[in-house]
């Protein structure tokens, strides 16, 4: 059955993005801004994945990768310690295991710095862009330019953060430094006992869930249509569009573009690129959210050896991260939750709100080298990949959009696109 237009007449329409969390919504916006047609559907409703429950924050300074010399071997520790940042429990999954084989090829010093380059470029580009749409389109999302620091307690756990240091600052990153006394006289919602700090000074904060829906409120007002509980069961691309079998019927499409975040492993056969379920793992992160309390820290911080993060607005606090390599396991994992709080506990003189509004997991879409998959699918005219964004999706999101707009126009891109070609995994 074909969905149908008002004049009764099979449906036809210019893009069809598939995913409303805020790759696909950022992606949308973009084309609308181009004078493309946008038509967004979902499997269930908008940003009910990942996008939902981060911490909310914009960060070029996370652009080094999960991907790094001893990342393999400090998860292969943690196996079997369940509260662990990283964990990845024991089990019989080939397709794991094989995407395992090609992160382990990935840590090392030349393909941690050019991942990090390609993360910089990306990540830099989007802050500037997710606020120029914040104040373009007055998006309602808390989004405060607060800087964030990491924050140890150990000082040999700060020592062994300090080898970013050089990287990030020839990217042009504004990097601080602060001992444990000076850091501890301004901050007084950290109990005694920090032994250091480190400021990224240009890295901003948002409210998600909030950002996401003032996305999906502009695609709306700018001309665009979101189809929620619409998923997609199958698509063919050919020579001259794709056509989109949906759970409310078929689309006709001339260009279509997948930003289905870590379900795109769950649908790659159905839209002909098999390959994706060797490119891209669920990695599932937590978070707590919390009314405020009286004291909460002045910026956004990651509490290093936990491996937390904390982030508030004026009306709610959150803690989160964690990665978990579990595939698609559905269960609220309580004994992970709970090492949020116990990490929190270490640094904060408050580290709860009164409230517990809400506990919270999602899947984030792992890609093997930490980059995202942007741009036409190998051997595909007008199929497109915004996809495996990582802990990166809110961050990415506004550059993302824009650099699938250009090159689905021709245009070349504000960034080299070519660190992002989906053909490195096909």
């Amino acid at each position: 059955m074909d969905i149908v237009s008002a004049s009764g007449q099979p449906e036809s329409i210019d893009v069809l993005v598939v995913g409303a969390g805020v790759s696909g919504l950022a992606t949308a916006l973009a084309l609308l801004n181009d004078g493309r047609g946008v038509t967004v559907i979902d499997a269930g409703r908008i940003g009910g994945g990942a996008s939902h429950g981060n911490c909310g924050t914009l960060t070029p300074s996370h652009a080094t990768p999960l991907a790094a010399p001893g990342t393999i071997a400090k998860a292969m520790r943690w196996m079997f310690k369940k509260d662990a940042p990283l964990f990845v429990p024991p089990r019989f999954d080939p397709l794991l295991w094989r995407w395992m084989a090609g992160f382990a090829l990935r840590c090392n010093l030349r393909d941690w710095e050019a991942s990090a380059r390609a993360k910089y470029t990306m990540l830099a580009d989007s802050r500037l862009r997710v606020q120029r749409w914040i104040e373009d389109y007055g998006l309602d999302c808390d989004f405060v330019e607060s800087g964030e620091d990491y924050v140890f307690r150990d000082q040999r756990t700060m020592a062994s953060e300090m080898h970013e240091i050089p990287l990030l600052r020839d990217l042009g990153i504004d990097v601080e430094l602060f001992d444990g006394a000076a850091y501890e006289a301004q901050e007084p919602a950290l109990k005694p006992g920090v032994a250091g700090a480190i400021r990224f000074s240009g890295d901003a904060a948002l409210r998600p869930d909030r950002y996401v829906a003032e996305l999906a409120r502009v695609v709306r007002e700018s001309g665009g249509r979101i189809i929620e509980d619409c998923a997609l069961h199958s698509l063919e691309a050919g020579n001259d569009g794709v056509v989109a079998i949906t759970a409310q019927g078929r689309l006709h499409a001339r260009d279509a573009v997948i930003a289905t975040g870590a379900w795109s492993p769950r649908i790659a056969r159905e839209i002909g690129l098999p390959w994706l379920r060797k490119a891209i793992q669920p990695g599932k992160g937590y978070s707590m959210t919390y009314s405020r309390p009286a004291l909460v820290p002045k910026r956004p911080m990651i509490l290093h050896g936990p491996s937390v993060c904390v982030s508030s607005w004026p009306g709610g606090f959150r803690l989160g991260s964690t990665m978990e390599f579990s595939g698609y396991d559905s269960r609220l994992n309580e004994q992970r939750l709970g090492a949020l709080e116990r990490g929190a506990r270490q640094f904060l003189h408050e580290p709860v709100g009164p409230e517990l509004r809400e506990k919270w997991f999602g899947w984030r879409p792992m890609s093997r080298d930490d980059i995202p998959l942007l741009g036409r699918a190998p051997g595909h005219r007008h199929l497109w990949l915004a996809v495996g964004h990582g802990m990166m999706g809110v961050g990415m999101s506004a550059g993302t959009g824009q650099l699938l707009a250009d090159l689905i126009d021709g245009r070349t891109p504000a960034i080299d696109p070519a660190p992002f070609d989906p053909a490195r995994f096909a």
